[in-house]
């Protein structure tokens, strides 16, 4: 089982399981267009919110293939956001990295800060041999964030999937254990 050793600190953050004392912070960005304007996903209500809140409560640990870990990022301002990695691969060691930040705590780093904290976890403790990421083809916010944590672009499925009635591309990142533990330490 792959259990962090919580809560995982880093220089400004905090990031720790996801409570239902967080629906207050999460819904703050839960029903933002903003923050959905790249997924299949519409901004929730309160509601709906709760609903993901519990589910995540529930994502502490990758226990068995297919499960997820979600971390809360808390600040002194509150959860600011969430970190997550999917185990898709036991066999091939392998997850995927999801992130989403409420946009009023943007371009500060802390995204970049809190995944790279959770990528060093999966790397070092758990012991993956690659992450990827995927993100719309025209989400720029998102590429760059996985090519700061040092993950090459591997690919650019054109017009892959649907994406709000139109077809849309998308892009893949990826990054190895042993690029990850070569990569220069840039502030975390």
């Amino acid at each position: 089982m792959g259990r962090p050793t919580y809560p995982i600190r880093t220089a400004r953050l905090t990031l720790r399981p996801v409570t239902l004392n967080d629906l207050d912070d999460v819904c703050s960005w839960q029903r933002r267009p903003d923050v959905f304007r790249w997924t299949l996903s519409e901004p929730r209500t309160r509601e709906e919110s709760r609903s993901s809140v519990i589910a995540m409560a529930g994502e502490d640990a990758l226990r068995v293939e297919g499960d997820c870990s979600t971390l809360a990022v808390a600040t002194d301002a509150g959860v600011i956001g969430t970190v997550e990695l999917v185990w898709r691969s036991q066999t091939d060691r392998t997850a995927e990295l999801g992130y989403v930040f409420h946009p009023d705590h943007g371009g500060r780093g802390l995204a970049t800060e809190a995944a790279t904290a959770l990528l060093d976890w999966g790397f070092t403790e758990f012991g993956l041999h690659r992450v990827y990421g995927r993100c719309h083809g025209r989400n720029a916010a998102s590429a760059r964030l996985m090519a700061r944590l040092g993950m090459r672009q591997e690919a650019r499925h054109v017009d892959s999937y649907l994406f709000n009635g139109e077809w849309a591309d998308q892009l893949v990142y990826a990054i190895l254990a042993r690029e990850w533990s070569r990569r220069p330490l840039r502030g975390q």
